[in-house]
């Protein structure tokens, strides 16, 4: 049965309650518990945005952020793995059809596969095929992954880097993500050692961000991965952010003021200016964040998107995750300390955004600094992720 955009939006309601209600295990666990993984197949979301030629259901970026918002309601760790989990299915569609034919099946037309972005390995050529060794940090969803996808740098006989696929028997997986924040994303690290890697499943990294032949009823078709990955991983913060003022509007109606004589915060001016700030701050995070959604997912099948556009998306996406930040420490300020207690989702909230925003594609330092020089005119660097 195809899935439409209203279904995988109602669906992805019906999951943000259930991904609520298990995140404190989820955050003990430091990975997505076996329930939701099974709800994600159950509910057919993992196939979402692979193409329909090749199994999937074909939908667009506005399906795949809007329910990565949704999630994000309820947990922002398990929507963010989730989202990877689901969109990483997209990229290796863009694979050959060798590879895409291990990958998918007609039963489950998606894999389970993380894929850390930074060349933090090296390969070199052997007769059909590729050496891979290295060791790869962020490897979101590791735990539950069958594949693994990995970036590596070819230095003879050319200078080149290439995202490769092995099956996750053919790795090691370090424990090292031990976080105050983001715990059930379960991002370890990976380590290849000299393991060979057929042709078939080695991209040029050009491929796999910017490029890929048209695939037939491949909704985002053409979509550049960086920006996709920007504004869909953006997503789980500002689904937090709207629950965590839905929390805060629950809050000042049912707050009793401490050290005082029965004061209610309802009738505090403060705390009503407070309420009435952050709600227009969302709304602004949010249409903006719709808004480039919109824009990018108007370039699907068309081909390159303009310099200064993918820019202004990846600032667009820092923009998010900052304002949402911003919006939970605002609500902090003033919601007293009974939400710091560990069966209080808000202080959860609040911690997996400070991890969040640690990655490199929402770093606001780096990104301001690409959109000022691309507005001047100035060369990119070799590193600039755009």
């Amino acid at each position: 049965m195809t899935l439409t955009r209203t279904d995988a939006l109602t669906r992805a309601s019906q999951l943000s309650l259930s991904l609520a209600d298990r995140a404190e295990e989820a955050e003990a666990l430091r990975r997505l518990p076996p329930s939701t993984i099974s709800d994600l197949v159950d509910m057919d979301l993992l196939g979402m945005v692979v193409p329909t030629s090749l199994g999937g259901h074909g939908l667009g970026l506005p399906a795949l952020a809007q329910t990565t918002r949704i999630l994000g309601q309820g947990c922002v760790a398990s929507a963010w793995t989730s989202s990877f989990l689901i969109m990483h299915s997209w990229l290796l569609g863009k694979f050959p059809e060798e590879a895409r034919d291990e990958f998918f099946t007609s039963a489950r037309p998606w894999a389970l596969a993380p894929a850390p972005l930074a060349p933090t390995g090296t390969m070199r050529p052997v007769e059909d095929g590729f050496v891979v060794s290295g060791r790869w940090e962020w490897a979101t969803g590791v735990h539950h992954a069958e594949w693994v996808m990995v970036h590596a740098v070819q230095t003879e006989p050319e200078l080149a880097t290439r995202f490769v696929v092995v099956p996750v028997s053919e790795t090691t997986v370090e424990d090292v993500w031990h976080t105050s924040g983001m715990c059930a994303t379960g991002s370890d690290a990976v380590v290849l050692d000299d393991v060979v890697v057929p042709a078939h499943r080695v991209l040029a990294a050009e491929e796999m961000m910017f490029g890929g032949d048209r695939i037939e009823g491949d909704g985002m078709s053409l979509l550049p991965a960086p920006q996709v990955l920007a504004l869909v991983a953006a997503a789980p913060a500002l689904g937090a952010a709207e629950r965590a003022v839905e929390l805060y509007r629950e809050r000042v109606a049912e707050r009793t003021l401490a050290y005082s004589l029965g004061e209610k915060a309802v009738d505090q001016p403060a705390a009503q200016m407070r309420l009435g700030s952050v709600m227009s701050e969302l709304a602004t995070t949010r249409t903006q964040w719709d808004a480039a959604i919109d824009e990018l997912a108007s370039f699907a099948g068309r081909g390159e998107v303009p310099l200064d556009r993918r820019t202004a998306l990846r600032l667009a996406a820092a923009a998010t995750v900052r304002g949402a930040r911003s919006i939970v420490n605002t609500i902090a300020e003033g919601a007293g300390a009974s939400v710091y207690f560990n069966s209080s989702p808000f202080q959860r909230i609040q911690r997996d955004l400070e991890v969040l925003k640690g990655h490199v594609i929402f770093d606001w330092d780096r990104t301001t600094e690409l959109a000022g020089r691309v507005a001047l005119d100035l060369p990119l660097k070799p590193t600039d992720m755009v």
